[in-house]
């Protein structure tokens, strides 16, 4: 991919103020600055924890894309808030000025582990905490293949990263201090005002989500792992849902737990390194991501920690419901160190039901998981985010990544469609949610029947089981499986008032219906006929 003359120079000037003593540092060099200059403090056992501030997650109201004629036709901006070029280019100058007192860290990294479709991504932060992170969380090319050291090339894009810039929202086009502004024609990303470093990583994200489509590759939110038989499945969804802890399997090999695309070669990671919650992170049904939270690297972000005794709690969510740890993807025992693996098997929609009326595992034929995926559902309850009452709260992210998709969805959705098909792939819809009652009354489905399921799902006894067709949403549900608890596959029966869930049922799928109908128009008649009957 060919960089913008624009778009250089930018990177040059940015490349002024990152002293060359700051380029491409190690790890551990990282690790020594960002404690030196306070940003961070060791634990026990050696990770480095760090607190993000005002924003403990992503500030999706902030973020932009620019509006150049050459894009217009392109972007989906029903969903993409709009910047002028010209509110940018102001943007950019003061960012610049801003820079001018500070050192930045640059590093020479890379998204995409198929080196065919993957872009160099040339990163700048204020912050070297923010350095490490990044640096675990995108694929890191050898030192003598990246274009600083090897003065070989340009890197495709450029991502300036200053949390303590604050936007002017009259001056610069954006809404409040915060601003994610993501420039396709310059390929210039710039975040600033926001310590949370989560923004790095879904730039890069939403710049292969534009990128890729025009090479027929699919772009996807998605963990992918694979078994011995090279049987590799994907598993959608969004946060809080399951991705990392479910592909984090023992018994199979990580590919990555969160971003992938699918192309002519298969499935490759985007990344380098996992992003998990760590929240109530439990160490006998998540032992192997327990274990990063022990080790010298990790860097926990609003995970609480004893000031005397450098002991974490992980229970505590008083800094944040979204406490997060990141670490380099070889931190998982059994993880792929080239990050690529075949075209899958199976295909796993992952929904964290707070209703309680979804079953544990479903079979979905070609037309409904076409239809899952453009709902992207799941469900938020209280806790997860400011202003959510008691009550759980339908959440419907097409793609299972809304916020990601620079291009219409039904560009992906028709990609999608096109490699199910192609690759005859067996597609499943799981819920990690409530079972016995919603959120409040009945109780998390248990992971270890969540992960029963899947093993008979991904080694193909699943399509054996007896099935019945849900009366409401369509699909089939295993009426009995070898080893996991029969009552719990039929969700009414685990309601002790069958009426209400018959309601709350109802009431869901007349939701599943309203949010469909802005696809209706893009979508075959088979894919429409898909969704629940409310």
């Amino acid at each position: 991919m060919s960089l913008s003359a624009t778009a250089a120079q930018g990177t040059r000037s940015f490349e002024d103020r990152a002293p060359r003593a700051l380029a491409n540092l190690t790890a551990s060099a990282l690790y020594e600055l960002a404690v030196a200059r306070g940003e961070g403090e060791i634990a026990k056992d050696g990770p480095l924890v760090v607190k993000t501030g005002e924003h403990t997650g992503r500030s999706a109201q902030d973020k932009f894309v620019v509006r150049h004629p050459e894009i217009e036709n392109k972007i989906w901006w029903d969903a993409n808030k709009a910047m002028s070029p010209e509110a940018f280019d102001r943007l950019h100058a003061d960012m610049l000025d801003y820079a001018s007192s500070r050192d930045l860290i640059m590093q020479d990294l890379a998204g995409g582990a198929d080196k065919t479709y993957g872009i160099k991504v040339r990163v700048f932060t204020e912050y070297a905490w923010h350095g490490l992170f990044i640096q675990h969380l995108l694929v890191r090319p050898p030192l003598d293949e990246r274009p600083s050291v090897s003065g070989k090339g340009e890197p495709d894009f450029t991502i300036v990263d200053l949390p303590g810039f604050a936007a002017d929202p009259e001056v610069h086009g954006c809404r409040s201090k915060t601003v994610i502004a993501v420039d396709f024609v310059r390929r210039l990303i710039l975040i600033g005002g926001t310590s949370y470093a989560g923004e790095m990583k879904k730039s890069v994200f939403t710049i292969l989500n534009y990128l890729l489509p025009e090479q027929e590759i699919m772009p996807m939110h998605c963990s992918v792992n694979v078994g011995e038989g090279e049987d590799s499945a994907i598993f959608f969804g969004l946060s809080g849902t399951g991705k990392t802890t479910l592909s984090a399997d023992p018994n199979r090999t990580l590919i990555g737990d969160d971003e992938h695309g699918w192309g002519p070669n298969g499935l490759f990671n985007f990344e380098g390194g996992c992003y998990a919650k760590m929240i109530r992170l439990s160490p006998t049904a998540e032992p192997e991501i327990y274990a990063t939270t022990k080790r010298f690297g990790t860097v926990l972000e609003n995970v609480v920690m004893d000031p005397v005794t450098r002991e974490l709690d992980l229970d505590d969510g008083s800094l944040a419901e979204n406490s997060r740890g990141a670490y380099p993807i070889h931190y998982i025992p059994n993880a792929s160190t080239e990050g690529v693996t075949t075209h899958p098997n199976n295909i796993i929609m992952l929904t964290c039901d707070a209703f309680g009326v979804m079953p544990p595992i479903a079979r979905l034929s070609p037309a409904q998981a076409m239809y899952m995926f453009l709902s992207g559902y799941t469900a938020k309850v209280a806790g997860t985010e400011k202003g959510l009452g008691k009550d759980p709260q339908a959440t419907f992210s097409t793609c299972f990544g809304a916020p990601f998709m620079p291009r219409h969805p039904s560009e992906y959705g028709a990609l999608l469609g096109k490699l199910i098909d192609k690759h005859d792939v067996d597609c499943w819809l799981v819920s990690t949610g409530w079972t016995g009652g919603p959120h409040g009354q009945g109780k998390r489905m248990p992971i270890k029947e969540t992960r029963a399921l899947l093993t008979a799902a991904l080694n193909g006894s699943l399509n054996k089981a007896p099935m019945r067709t849900d009366e409401i949403f369509g699909f089939e549900v295993p009426t009995e499986v070898p080893g996991v608890d029969k009552a719990i596959l039929n969700p009414r029966d685990t309601w002790e008032d069958a009426a209400a869930f018959d309601a709350q049922a109802a009431k869901l799928a007349k939701m599943f219906a309203e949010n469909f109908k802005i696809f209706e128009a893009y979508v075959s008649d088979d894919v429409k006929a898909a969704g629940p009957k409310a």
